[in-house]
This record gives C-alpha cells, structure tokens and sequence, in this order.
C-alpha cells in the first residue's frame, strides 16, 4: 500500500479516535505538517503526495506518543503565546489561550510606565516574557521552584530577545527573593486542588504536578503570594493573578483580608471569571484597574 498525505490523515484520525484524543483530526493534521515542514493547507493541495519511508518511520513515532495522551506541545517543544512560539517541555506548564488575557490587560494597566516586576511561577516564561515586549520600558524577575522549569525560561528570554532585561531566581514564593520593591507581582499559580488532580483530561495529567497543584482548595498559592506581598509590592503596586473557575469570590477576600481596597475580576471569552487585579490604595494604577473590561 501506498502511503499518502491522505491516507495518512484519515488513518491517524481514526486511531485517535479509538484513544479518545479530543480533537482527532487536527491533531493528526498538526503532527503531519511537523513532519513534512509544511502548513496544514498544503496537506490538502498536494494530499494525493506519497510520503517516504523516513517520514513514516517519524509520523508512527509522534502517532504513538500523542496516542499515549502525550501533550502537542510537549511533542512538537513549542507552543505559540500571544505573538510568539515559546519551547516547552515536560517541566513547564502548556502556555493556554486564556492567559494571554492576563498578560494584556496588565500591559494595559502599565502601558509606557517604566516598572519593574515580578513573575511567580514562570515556568516557561511565557507571562514574563509576553509582558516585557508589550512593555518596552519594563525589567522583571521571573521566579520558579524548578530548576528544569527555569532553564526553559532562559532560552525562551534568549530567543524573543528580552534577556537583558529579566533576572531568573530559583525560589518558592518569596523565599529568596531580595528585599526589592516590585510595581507589579503577577501569576499563573497552581489552583486545582489536590483531589481533583486524578479527575483532569489525560493530557493535563502529563503536565507537571507541581504546576497544578494548589492545596486541598486549589488556594494555597493565592494565600501565600496575597499575605506575603506587602513586603515587595510599592505603595501603588498591583496584583495581579489568573484565577481556577468558581475560585473568584474566595481570592478576592482574600485580597480584602490582606488590605485591597480596590479589586477587579474579569472574564475570559467563555464569560467565566478568569483574573484578578488588586491595589492598596487609591493611588495611579487604581482607575486603570477598574476600567478593565
């Protein structure tokens, strides 16, 4: 039998079918388009191409890996964010979709300030990096427990050229950190709790634990960078965090408890409470952070 682009195509979506892969037919497009280095449209132009034994030796390589619910990420090494490809692996988090809206609507508070800031939990660095070119005057520093996670971070900071501008601490919250004042703490932290970890997709499974796990009630995270911030934040810094869903009522009293007076939560594009923005006082940040949509 002659193995075409085609032929390929339909095989490779009907055994992810059989594995219960969520998107079937443009998985199998994407991963056909990485071994033949080409967009998904030429696999229908030239569909009737036969592929050599080389390309099927790698396309049977990636079918199988993604039918183990690996992520496409994960085998591909990249991910796009906003405007860029950020490599991945194993030890960071997927970059999602819905994070990109946290990463504007800082931008949008912060626009053509001179800032510095600080990202907890960077793992791939996608948050921190993202930021910095949307902020041309901005310098940051990028925190992770991992040193795995961390070295993903750096070649990312490498290749979108904002290296020297972010300095890349190895630390859990706050510990480590200097005693430097930040205009903006921002995270991604982990929210799913603990329980739920066995009950997620298969593929979220392969992500790193560490990047998920938050607590018995998904707060850990929030409890710690909320409480412990006063001591890095300026007087007029911002909070700000992406939150898990129905998790918006609980960090924003947690936000109250520790002080804020002024709290924002908005929605992603599915209208679900997604982020949270907090300031102390009514200081400069404070009606840019009540005018976010």
């Amino acid at each position: 039998m002659t193995w075409t682009i085609k032929s390929v195509l339909n095989w490779t979506q009907e055994y992810f079918v059989k594995q219960h892969i969520d998107s079937p037919r443009v998985d199998a497009e994407i991963l056909l388009s990485s071994v033949l280095q080409c967009n998904r449209v030429k696999l229908y132009v030239e569909q009737d191409k036969p592929l050599s034994q080389q390309e099927l030796n790698t396309m049977h390589e990636l079918v199988e890996r993604r039918g183990r619910h690996e992520p496409i990420a994960y085998i591909l090494g990249c991910k796009g964010f906003m405007q860029d490809d950020f490599v991945v692996s194993p030890a960071v988090l997927v970059p999602r979709p819905e994070t990109e809206l946290l990463v504007e609507k800082a931008a949008a508070i912060f626009q053509n300030e001179r800032i510095e800031f600080l990202d907890i939990g960077t793992g791939s660095g996608a948050i921190v990096i993202s930021l910095l070119k949307l902020l041309p005057n901005a310098y940051a520093t990028a925190a992770d427990i991992s040193s795995d996670a961390l070295a993903v971070a750096m070649t990312n900071a490498q290749n979108l050229g904002v290296a020297d501008r972010v300095k890349f601490v190895k630390t859990d919250v706050y510990q480590g950190l200097d005693s430097q004042k930040f205009d903006l703490i921002i995270s991604n932290p982990p929210y799913i709790p603990n329980g739920d970890i066995d009950s997620l997709d298969e593929d979220v499974k392969k992500e790193p634990r560490l990047a998920l796990a938050g607590g018995v009630d998904g707060l850990d995270f929030y409890r710690r960078i909320i409480t412990g911030a006063d001591k890095y934040l300026t007087s007029d810094g911002v909070l700000a965090m992406e939150l898990g869903i129905h998790q918006s009522q609980a960090v924003a009293t947690l936000c109250r408890e520790a002080g804020y007076t002024i709290i924002k939560v908005t929605k992603d594009y599915a209208g679900i409470d997604r982020d949270i923005f907090a300031t102390k006082e009514q200081g400069k940040y404070a009606n840019k952070i009540l005018e976010l949509k």
